[in-house]
């Protein structure tokens, strides 16, 4: 029964284990609309590749780890937060190191 939520707890778990990287930097989560500039259209790239092979059957998802919500073109709940959660995580990462070393190159 917990296979169904795979998926969503590794993507909770994503946001959960990067959030504190947001007190580094300029913050990522601080600033809305870079945000959706930066995630908004690769995740619309994909979202539309996504629709187009599951129209094509070139591939589909295993309900047993998924929760059975679609967004619409049958693509999973699941799929299109990944699009969302896991560019955000790269950026949260990539803020946090770039603050952090340009704070260890300035103290040399």
């Amino acid at each position: 029964m917990m296979d169904r939520w795979q998926y969503l707890i590794v993507l909770g778990a994503c946001l959960l284990i990067t959030a504190p990287l947001e007190i580094f930097g300029s913050g990522v989560y601080r600033q809305p609309m870079r945000l959706l500039r930066s995630v908004g259209p690769v995740a619309l790239v994909f979202v539309i590749w996504d629709a187009i092979a599951i129209a094509g059957h070139v591939w589909t998802y295993n309900p047993r780890y998924i929760s059975g919500v679609h967004v619409g073109f049958e693509i999973p709940l699941e799929e299109l937060l990944f699009f969302v959660v896991i560019p955000i995580c790269g950026l949260l990462t990539y803020s946090a190191v770039s603050a952090i070393l340009g704070f260890v190159r300035g103290r040399r």
